[in-house]
């Protein structure tokens, strides 16, 4: 019997120790006898914490730190967890909130009717789908009708997002995903990064104390946000530079798009309600931003654009009246002035009732990346990928799970190769607030033939990193091909800035044109498979040079590394006419040779005085008669089509060598390619 009494006696001093720390507790000071100074200070630091919280959002974190003092001295006031949850909610931590919001439903859960739609939110951030399932359905059901024609439409939403997000986690995609590391990454946010077609540049927003101006936004107390560049020497990244004005200002300068070359970017400026601005790179420093025009940029906020590999497309974000929701995807042309012509909303296979930001469209010109709020998100805005074929954008995939979260996951771009993508992310090994992440995407798994301790070993030494392997997901090669090098000159190789000219020759269309930086040579140029390309390379007082390359349609992602030396306009100077193009066995130009002939009559024309020797070259299959024939034909049908299109007779001759001089072996086939040739030399200026 007194065991029993005991027994009773320690239920009921727990029950009332529960019932206690379970009593909401109101900030007035008759509840806190003896500790008057300890209650006015933590009373002071409630207050001023709700005054920076009734500012908005960009004020939660400073108001998080007086709730976090007042809390520490009346941790059970159902307002301050309410408040204090609503804080990490919408800030970095955002699970953190579930012990308040719990709490504060505990402390009293009729104080704030939307406390268990909050607490909702947080289950699913940290995919407690079900409990999320659960929390929203009690909350729908407690709502009055007026209410719940208000808010059940983004109940459902939330729900569904739920329910996407138990599917999508069940089938993990094969990835890696890798925090870039203290040398990019700081103490600091660092998001939105940009990467050039072949990894070796990464453009990044932080916002760091050594901002330009080093002061603050009063809005948030964040340092103003700066663009930093990094580059890769070798396989590691080098320092961030923080480029000086005018690419950064005193205000906020933020990465918006990159063009494969690295050469243009992109970047966003609050003016205006938000517009974009474009800087180029001249030799070793950038332009003054300038703002793109009235097509692109309006009243309303244009906050994310990507430019395509050609440079005449430009995808951009917009919330401007008439689109299909919130913020949706657009696409303008370049015209014949350079100038971008009417913006043009892309459709609602891409763009949905919610929000769409982050656009990306890859250098193959026909991937676009882009995050959304809608399709089948697992919650928040999650990245997609659609490609166009023929004109038609196929329905978004989701990248999936561990890319997606349920969480933000925005502004991702990726290589040519398709094998690297870059994002930002909160994961619990960064170096503060949102760092940016490399994933790496992993092709099918191979299955193993049996458990031998070399395979056991094999998976025990994977690389240290966030692995996902259960899905096995075919990553596609981009079928891509990245020409990049210098342009020199011959002699003293000293760098050029010139005009690289790239042309479709079967259509005889200028696919592009780009320049070589000044300062370095260096260019770099993304071709998409299956096509000719006749690429010159042009510049003040140089001949210009050709090059070809045939890409077949099933040629995968592969980098050409050429650097190109030009010649003087001198007498004596030889180029090598590439893109001249006969029938085997044939003497008569093939259509596609038309763009390298009309650059040939541009050349004639700009130097009316030049006299020129157009000369066949052969491999050494066959005769040496045969061979003398067959090129001095072919340089004869060259000759005969600039006189006619009015170069005059007496300033061309023409010869056929044969394989009388070859420039490679006859040996390979390779080699012998080389030698069949068309070549001009300048005879007389």
């Amino acid at each position: 019997m007194k065991r029993s009494i005991f027994f009773l006696t320690i239920i009921l001093v727990f029950t009332g120790i529960y019932s206690a720390s379970s009593q909401n507790i109101e900030f007035i000071k008759s509840n806190f006898p003896g500790k008057e100074k300890e209650f006015k200070e933590a009373r002071a630091q409630m207050n001023q914490g709700k005054k920076y919280f009734e500012i908005g959002k960009g004020m939660y974190l400073v108001a998080l730190e007086n709730f976090t003092k007042a809390n520490a001295f009346n941790p059970n006031n159902a307002e301050l967890n309410y408040l204090i949850g609503t804080c990490y909610l919408n800030t970095i931590q955002k699970t953190k909130s579930i012990e308040y919001f719990e709490k504060s439903l505990a402390l009293n859960a009729n104080q704030f009717p939307d406390t268990k739609f909050m607490l909702a939110k947080a289950y699913q951030l940290n995919s407690e789908f079900d409990k999320a399932i659960s929390l929203y359905q009690e909350y729908k059901q407690s709502l009055s009708p007026s209410d719940l024609n208000l808010h059940a439409a983004e109940i459902e939403k939330k729900i569904k997002e739920c329910n996407n997000g138990k599917e999508l986690e069940k089938t993990p995609v094969r990835v890696f995903i890798d925090n870039l590391g203290s040398i990019v990454n700081s103490a600091y946010p660092e998001y939105s990064p940009l990467i050039n077609a072949d990894e070796t540049q990464l453009f990044f927003t932080s916002r760091r104390d050594n901002t330009t101006g080093g002061k603050k936004d009063e809005n948030d107390l964040g340092f103003y946000e700066d663009i930093y560049i990094t580059d890769k020497a070798g396989s590691e990244w080098t320092t961030p530079k923080n480029p000086p004005k005018p690419l950064n200002s005193k205000k906020h300068d933020a990465t918006v798009g990159l063009s494969p070359d690295g050469q243009t970017l992109l970047i966003y400026k609050g003016t205006n309600g938000g517009d974009i601005y474009e800087c180029k790179l001249k030799g070793k420093n950038w332009s003054k931003p300038q703002k793109l025009n009235n097509n692109v940029n309006t009243k309303n906020h244009e906050s994310s654009g990507s430019i395509s590999f050609d440079g005449k497309t430009l995808y951009f974000v917009s919330n401007k009246p008439g689109g299909y929701g919130g913020g949706d995807i657009y696409y303008c042309n370049r015209d014949k002035k350079g100038n971008w012509g009417e913006a043009k909303n892309i459709g609602p296979v891409i763009n949905t009732q919610y929000d769409e930001e982050g656009v990306f469209i890859h250098p193959d010109g026909k991937t676009l990346y882009f995050s959304s709020q809608g399709h089948n998100s697992m919650g928040g805005y999650d990245i997609f990928k659609s490609t166009c074929e023929n004109g038609v954008w196929s329905e978004p995939i989701n990248l999936g799970y561990p890319i997606n979260t349920t969480d933000d996951d925005v502004f991702f771009s990726i290589s040519a190769s398709g094998v690297h993508g870059y994002y930002s992310s909160v994961k619990a090994d960064g170096y503060g607030g949102q760092d940016i992440y490399i994933v790496t995407f992993l092709g099918a798994e191979k299955p193993l033939v049996n458990n031998t301790e070399d395979n056991l070993l094999a998976s025990l030494t994977q690389p240290v990193s966030e692995t996902v392997i259960e899905k096995p997901v075919e990553i596609k090669a981009n079928q891509i091909t990245i020409l990049k090098g210098k342009v020199l000159d011959e002699i003293n190789l000293d760098p050029i800035g010139a005009v690289i000219e790239i042309t479709d020759n079967e259509k005889n269309e200028i696919v592009t044109s780009i320049e070589s930086n000044s300062s370095t040579g260096k260019y770099l140029i993304s071709l998409p498979s299956g096509k000719n390309y006749g690429i010159a390379v042009k510049a003040p007082g140089y001949l210009f040079h050709s090059e070809n390359l045939n890409i077949p349609p099933t040629t995968i992602y592969q980098e050409i590394e050429r650097d190109i030396k030009l010649k003087k306009l001198e007498i004596g100077s030889t180029i090598v006419l590439n893109n001249i193009f006969f029938d085997f066995n044939k003497s008569v130009l093939r259509p596609e040779s038309i763009p390298e002939l009309e650059r040939l009559i541009k050349l004639m024309t700009d130097f009316p005085t030049l006299k020129i020797e157009i000369s066949g070259h052969t491999d050494n299959i066959g005769t040496a008669a045969y061979n003398k024939t067959l090129s001095e034909n072919r340089a004869k049908s060259v000759v005969d089509y600039l006189i006619s299109k009015g170069i005059t007779k007496d300033r061309m001759t023409f010869v056929g060598y044969g394989f009388d001089k070859p420039i490679a072996t006859n040996e390979t086939e390779e080699g012998r390619q080389q030698n069949r040739r068309t070549e001009f030399k300048i005879v007389s200026k």
